[in-house]
Protein backbone atom coordinates (compact mmCIF):
# COMPACT_ATOMS: atom_id res chain seq x y z
CA UNK A 1 0.00 0.00 0.00
CA UNK A 2 1.38 3.42 -0.99
CA UNK A 3 0.67 5.75 1.95
CA UNK A 4 2.52 8.87 0.79
CA UNK A 5 4.57 10.29 -2.08
CA UNK A 6 7.09 13.12 -2.33
CA UNK A 7 7.96 14.71 -5.65
CA UNK A 8 7.34 17.52 -8.11
CA UNK A 9 4.08 18.25 -9.91
CA UNK A 10 4.74 17.41 -13.55
CA UNK A 11 1.26 18.12 -14.90
CA UNK A 12 -2.06 19.36 -13.49
CA UNK A 13 -5.46 18.13 -14.71
CA UNK A 14 -9.04 19.06 -13.70
CA UNK A 15 -9.30 15.94 -11.52
CA UNK A 16 -5.73 15.48 -10.35
CA UNK A 17 -2.01 15.63 -11.11
CA UNK A 18 0.95 13.70 -12.41
CA UNK A 19 3.55 13.63 -9.63
CA UNK A 20 7.14 13.01 -10.67
CA UNK A 21 8.83 10.89 -8.01
CA UNK A 22 12.47 10.15 -8.90
CA UNK A 23 11.64 9.98 -12.61
CA UNK A 24 8.44 7.94 -12.22
CA UNK A 25 5.16 9.73 -12.94
CA UNK A 26 2.28 8.81 -10.60
CA UNK A 27 -1.24 9.81 -11.63
CA UNK A 28 -3.13 11.01 -8.54
CA UNK A 29 -6.84 11.77 -8.51
CA UNK A 30 -7.55 14.64 -6.11
CA UNK A 31 -10.44 16.73 -4.80
CA UNK A 32 -10.73 20.27 -6.13
CA UNK A 33 -10.02 21.44 -2.57
CA UNK A 34 -6.69 19.59 -2.45
CA UNK A 35 -5.83 20.85 -5.94
CA UNK A 36 -6.47 24.42 -4.81
CA UNK A 37 -4.26 23.95 -1.75
CA UNK A 38 -1.58 22.39 -3.92
CA UNK A 39 -1.70 25.35 -6.30
CA UNK A 40 -0.24 27.57 -3.59
CA UNK A 41 2.80 25.29 -3.16
CA UNK A 42 5.91 25.47 -5.33
CA UNK A 43 8.77 22.99 -5.61
CA UNK A 44 8.72 19.54 -4.06
CA UNK A 45 5.51 18.46 -2.38
CA UNK A 46 4.60 15.62 -0.03
CA UNK A 47 1.14 14.10 -0.42
CA UNK A 48 -0.88 11.58 1.59
CA UNK A 49 -2.21 8.85 -0.68
CA UNK A 50 -4.73 6.04 -0.83
CA UNK A 51 -4.52 3.18 -3.30
CA UNK A 52 -7.83 1.76 -4.48
CA UNK A 53 -7.61 -1.70 -6.04
CA UNK A 54 -10.36 -3.57 -7.87
CA UNK A 55 -10.23 -6.57 -10.18
CA UNK A 56 -9.98 -4.40 -13.30
CA UNK A 57 -8.46 -1.16 -12.05
CA UNK A 58 -5.84 0.27 -9.71
CA UNK A 59 -6.23 3.96 -8.78
CA UNK A 60 -4.16 6.28 -6.63
CA UNK A 61 -5.77 9.19 -4.77
CA UNK A 62 -3.81 12.11 -3.36
CA UNK A 63 -4.55 14.43 -0.43
CA UNK A 64 -2.77 17.53 0.87
CA UNK A 65 -4.21 17.14 4.38
CA UNK A 66 -4.29 13.86 6.36
CA UNK A 67 -7.83 14.47 7.67
CA UNK A 68 -9.13 14.58 4.09
CA UNK A 69 -7.62 11.14 3.42
CA UNK A 70 -9.16 9.81 6.63
CA UNK A 71 -12.59 11.14 5.69
CA UNK A 72 -12.17 9.69 2.18
CA UNK A 73 -11.55 6.25 3.70
CA UNK A 74 -14.63 6.55 5.93
CA UNK A 75 -16.81 7.76 3.04
CA UNK A 76 -15.76 4.77 0.92
CA UNK A 77 -17.04 2.51 3.68
CA UNK A 78 -20.60 3.75 3.20
CA UNK A 79 -22.80 1.44 1.15
CA UNK A 80 -23.11 2.70 -2.43
CA UNK A 81 -20.30 5.25 -2.13
CA UNK A 82 -17.26 4.54 -4.28
CA UNK A 83 -14.02 6.50 -4.55
CA UNK A 84 -15.31 8.84 -7.28
CA UNK A 85 -18.35 9.82 -5.21
CA UNK A 86 -16.16 10.22 -2.12
CA UNK A 87 -13.86 12.61 -4.03
CA UNK A 88 -16.90 14.53 -5.32
CA UNK A 89 -18.13 14.94 -1.73
CA UNK A 90 -14.71 16.15 -0.56
CA UNK A 91 -14.52 18.51 -3.54
CA UNK A 92 -17.74 20.18 -2.39
CA UNK A 93 -17.08 20.45 1.35
CA UNK A 94 -14.18 20.24 3.80
CA UNK A 95 -13.98 17.36 6.31
CA UNK A 96 -14.97 19.81 9.06
CA UNK A 97 -18.10 20.90 7.16
CA UNK A 98 -19.03 17.28 6.46
CA UNK A 99 -18.56 16.29 10.08
CA UNK A 100 -20.83 19.12 11.19
CA UNK A 101 -23.42 18.03 8.61
CA UNK A 102 -23.35 14.44 9.87
CA UNK A 103 -23.61 15.40 13.54
CA UNK A 104 -26.33 17.92 12.71
CA UNK A 105 -28.19 15.40 10.47
CA UNK A 106 -27.97 17.90 7.62
CA UNK A 107 -29.25 15.76 4.73
CA UNK A 108 -29.81 18.83 2.54
CA UNK A 109 -26.08 19.63 2.53
CA UNK A 110 -25.28 16.20 1.11
CA UNK A 111 -28.10 16.51 -1.44
CA UNK A 112 -26.54 19.75 -2.69
CA UNK A 113 -23.59 17.69 -4.02
CA UNK A 114 -23.87 16.64 -7.66
CA UNK A 115 -24.71 12.94 -7.93
CA UNK A 116 -26.05 12.59 -4.37
CA UNK A 117 -29.78 11.91 -4.12
CA UNK A 118 -31.99 11.91 -1.04
CA UNK A 119 -31.56 8.19 -0.27
CA UNK A 120 -27.77 8.35 -0.53
CA UNK A 121 -27.72 11.54 1.58
CA UNK A 122 -29.81 9.83 4.28
CA UNK A 123 -27.55 6.77 4.17
CA UNK A 124 -24.44 8.95 4.51
CA UNK A 125 -25.78 10.69 7.62
CA UNK A 126 -26.97 7.41 9.14
CA UNK A 127 -23.80 5.39 8.49
CA UNK A 128 -21.33 8.17 9.30
CA UNK A 129 -22.79 9.34 12.60
CA UNK A 130 -20.84 6.77 14.64
CA UNK A 131 -17.69 7.10 12.54
CA UNK A 132 -17.02 10.84 12.50
CA UNK A 133 -16.04 10.65 16.15
CA UNK A 134 -13.00 8.69 14.98
CA UNK A 135 -11.60 11.91 13.50
CA UNK A 136 -10.23 13.86 16.48
CA UNK A 137 -8.08 15.99 14.16
CA UNK A 138 -11.20 17.58 12.67
CA UNK A 139 -12.54 20.24 15.06
CA UNK A 140 -16.24 20.50 15.80
CA UNK A 141 -17.98 23.48 17.30
CA UNK A 142 -21.35 22.69 18.86
CA UNK A 143 -22.35 26.35 18.65
CA UNK A 144 -21.98 26.48 14.87
CA UNK A 145 -25.21 27.06 12.89
CA UNK A 146 -24.73 23.80 10.96
CA UNK A 147 -24.72 21.86 14.23
CA UNK A 148 -27.94 23.39 15.47
CA UNK A 149 -31.11 21.66 14.29
CA UNK A 150 -34.35 23.59 13.98
CA UNK A 151 -34.44 27.28 13.11
CA UNK A 152 -31.32 27.38 10.98
CA UNK A 153 -32.46 24.50 8.76
CA UNK A 154 -36.01 25.80 8.50
CA UNK A 155 -34.73 29.25 7.53
CA UNK A 156 -32.50 27.72 4.88
CA UNK A 157 -35.42 25.70 3.52
CA UNK A 158 -37.53 28.87 3.42
CA UNK A 159 -34.88 30.72 1.42
CA UNK A 160 -34.58 27.80 -1.02
CA UNK A 161 -38.37 27.77 -1.45
CA UNK A 162 -38.14 31.49 -2.30
CA UNK A 163 -35.91 30.63 -5.25
CA UNK A 164 -32.40 30.96 -3.82
CA UNK A 165 -30.03 28.05 -4.34
CA UNK A 166 -28.38 26.12 -1.51
CA UNK A 167 -25.10 28.06 -1.64
CA UNK A 168 -26.88 31.44 -1.65
CA UNK A 169 -29.01 30.42 1.32
CA UNK A 170 -25.96 29.20 3.28
CA UNK A 171 -24.06 32.41 2.53
CA UNK A 172 -27.00 34.58 3.58
CA UNK A 173 -27.28 32.73 6.90
CA UNK A 174 -23.56 32.84 7.58
CA UNK A 175 -22.86 34.36 10.99
CA UNK A 176 -26.49 34.25 12.05
CA UNK A 177 -27.62 33.70 15.65
CA UNK A 178 -28.44 29.94 15.65
CA UNK A 179 -31.04 30.25 18.43
CA UNK A 180 -33.03 32.99 16.70
CA UNK A 181 -36.59 32.43 15.43
CA UNK A 182 -37.01 31.24 11.84
CA UNK A 183 -38.79 34.45 10.88
CA UNK A 184 -35.94 36.59 12.25
CA UNK A 185 -33.34 34.45 10.47
CA UNK A 186 -35.15 34.70 7.13
CA UNK A 187 -35.65 38.46 7.44
CA UNK A 188 -31.98 38.99 8.34
CA UNK A 189 -30.87 36.77 5.44
CA UNK A 190 -33.10 38.62 2.95
CA UNK A 191 -31.78 41.94 4.26
CA UNK A 192 -28.21 40.72 3.76
CA UNK A 193 -29.02 39.52 0.22
CA UNK A 194 -30.71 42.84 -0.58
CA UNK A 195 -27.66 44.74 0.65
CA UNK A 196 -25.44 42.65 -1.59
CA UNK A 197 -23.47 41.23 1.33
Amino acid sequence: MIASLRGNVQHTMPDGIILDVAGVGYRLTMSTRSLALLGAVSGEVSLHTHMHVREDVMSLFGFVEPEEREFFTILKGVSGVGPKVAIAILSAYSPEDLRRAVLGKDIVLFQSITGIGKKTAERLVLELKDKVGELPSVPFNDSSPSATPGGYYLAREALISLGYNFAEAELALLGCEPDADVEVLVKDALRKIGAGA
